[in-house]
């Protein structure tokens, strides 16, 4: 069952923690300033410029947590329009992207505040982000405010790994080497994000085993309410 999470215990030692600096620095990306001046720079008050404030969730969980056929199902019954973080990065930048590798905060946020101005919508998915909590920090000091929910599918690691390897979706790099170091990755950068939001209340922890629908049933209520 999907529960609100208010706290989680504290996940890493000083020392782990100087993992995550080290990762964050291994994994970064260099983005041409060309690319970061073609982005719309934000509204001077952090706000939106037609004047609607959106309902916004962030969807969180490991490389095969199943948060994206989640985010399918989210927006098919409750008509939430889906912001994919990956998917936005690899369209402005193409190859210059890998799995696993962390592009500059304010790349990754103008884009979805360009996606989010652009649509009609007013409820937005978005799905992989904050992936840390640079991207958490930058994301609310360019738009001005927190997301409304955040949702963190959680998964054991071997049944995450067991559905990468399944699905391959015709990826060569998806072996169970390279899916443990970006679940690895994962824990290291954004668990603290989670963390963070499980102390504001705004986290809801969904458990992340079984089927689809079953998994979905536990969603469900969420956006019902």
């Amino acid at each position: 069952m999907w529960r609100r999470t208010t706290w989680l215990p504290p996940l890493f030692s000083s020392s782990k923690r100087s993992l995550v600096s080290q990762i964050q620095g291994a994994y970064g990306l260099r983005i041409w300033r060309t690319m970061s001046s073609e982005i719309q720079k934000p509204e001077e008050d952090g706000t939106f410029p037609r004047g609607i404030t959106p309902f916004i969730t962030f969807v969180l969980g490991g490389p095969g947590s199943g948060k994206g056929t989640q985010c399918a199902r989210i927006v098919e019954n409750f008509g939430f329009t889906h912001l994919s973080a990956g998917d936005l990065l690899s369209a402005m930048i193409l190859n210059t992207i890998k799995d696993g590798k962390i592009v500059p905060s304010e790349v990754t946020v103008k884009l979805i505040q360009k996606a989010i101005e652009s649509s009609e919508s007013h409820k937005f998915l978005i799905d992989g982000f904050p992936r840390t909590e640079e991207n958490r920090l930058t994301y609310e000091r360019i738009i001005g405010a927190e997301p409304n929910i955040v949702l963190f599918f959680d998964c054991p690691p071997e049944e995450m790994v067991k559905r990468v390897l399944n699905r391959r979706q015709g990826r060569v790099d998806d072996n169970a080497n390279t899916v443990k170091e970006r679940l690895k990755i994962f824990r290291a950068l954004s668990l603290p994000v989670v963390n963070y939001y499980a102390k504001k209340g705004k986290l809801y922890k969904i458990d992340g085993t079984g089927t689809e629908d079953e998994i979905f049933e536990r969603v469900r209520p969420i956006f019902a309410a």
